[in-house]
């Protein structure tokens, strides 16, 4: 089976979907690998690296996926409409591994089902306990929630934790997250460990002591509706607008006390819950920083702009970028491309290499989105 890996062309991308460890793994596993020269240049994975690890180098997207029996990316294919057709690189038969963001493309998957593309959007992954290594949401959320905390005290103009020294003792920072998922948890632990005084919300009350038990103070708002408000797959329900009245009142003082806030929530294929209001904002003290994880979903906080550093009137500075993980390319790309060869190795005979997909597992009923020419998944079939 020849595999082909793809360099990134969205502004702010710096991943690629493979590292050299996975490109020798699927290599011993009898597969071939042809990576797209300079795919790994924002990853600090230069060609060289990958030729090293037993792959071939291909001059250009089209020549690399021309031939290949499987595609793996990290985000989505570009269109001709955005000015570079990469669906028209994938040839029928093909399979694609990707962030596809299907839910919310599915003009895009129409396309690449009109190509004949067999397509697995990654973010669809079941969350169950097997799916754990193959999840790439969790994998690159993590580093997101770490490094939104970093961004967080690069810019805040304070020290994080006390200081007691002879000229006199400099308080913690108070640092407030909103959502104890993957990200919201890392950014607790982050918080923490730079010394900062954290506290955290979330509409599940499962999460109450997990939050604890990484030093952070839970915030509660409706104990039973809390209880109600984890879905089967581990997401986080919408609330109702009564719920949502009682958590800005819980949360509105806890806002006007913080130093730092990061934000996390989001709802898959759904607009990002606002979570932090203008008002909130206004009362902030001058200097404090929001950090807005869900900015590339319209955001939790209102003010935040994609993609930018916004300083509002009085002083507070919104962190609106909305490729957390790309910035921290080098991890967020060893994991990612984990993710894929987890996900994909069951999928491969054996010695031969050859690919052989049971397309009765559940992980790939959950992420299977194109199939023979039509677009098969149950949430966007039809």
């Amino acid at each position: 089976m020849q595999i082909a890996v793809l360099k990134e062309r969205r502004a702010g991308e710096s991943r690629v979907a493979a590292s050299p460890d996975t490109v020798k793994k699927f290599i011993a596993l009898g597969a071939k690998v042809t990576v797209e020269t300079g795919a790994g240049a924002g990853s600090s994975f230069a060609d060289s690296v990958f030729q090293d690890a037993g792959a071939a180098i291909a001059p250009s997207a089209a020549a690399a996926a021309g031939n290949a029996d499987m595609v793996f990316k990290i985000q989505k294919p570009m269109t001709a409409a955005e000015g570079l057709d990469e669906v028209s690189y994938l040839k029928a038969g093909s399979v694609l591994m990707a962030h596809l963001y299907a839910l919310t493309e599915k003009p895009l998957m129409q396309a690449l089902a009109k190509q004949g593309v067999t397509c697995f959007a990654l973010e669809l992954m079941p969350r169950i306990s097997r799916a754990q290594a193959m999840d790439i949401l969790s994998s690159q959320s993590n580093l997101a929630g770490y490094k939104a905390v970093v961004d967080a005290a690069a810019t805040f103009g304070k020290a994080m934790p006390m200081m007691m020294t002879a000229a006199g003792t400099i308080a913690p920072a108070r640092v407030l997250v909103f959502g104890a998922g993957v990200a919201g948890l890392q950014a607790i632990a982050t918080a923490k460990r730079m010394g900062a005084v954290v506290y955290a919300t979330d509409v599940r009350y499962a999460t109450k002591e997990q939050v604890e038990s990484l030093g952070g103070k839970f915030i509660v708002v409706d104990e039973e509706k809390m209880k109600a408000a984890q879905t089967a797959g581990g997401y986080a329900k919408e609330m109702d607008e009564d719920f949502k009245k009682k958590q800005a009142e819980a949360v509105h003082a806890e806002v006007l006390k913080s130093d730092i806030v990061i934000t996390t929530a989001l709802i898959p294929g759904r607009p990002a819950p606002k979570l932090v209001t203008a008002a909130m904002v206004a009362g902030m003290k001058n200097g404090s920083v929001i950090v807005d994880l869900a900015a590339e979903a319209g955001g939790n906080v209102d003010g935040t702009v994609k993609d930018q550093a916004t300083v509002t009137a009085n002083g507070v500075t919104i962190l609106g970028h909305t490729n957390m993980a790309s910035r921290l390319g080098r991890d967020a790309s060893a994991l990612f491309a984990k993710n894929i060869l987890n996900f994909v190795t069951p999928m491969l005979e054996k010695g031969t290499g050859n690919l052989k997909i049971n397309w009765d597992d559940e992980l790939v009923k959950g992420t299977l989105v194109t199939k023979d020419g039509a677009v098969v998944h149950p949430n966007l079939a039809g």
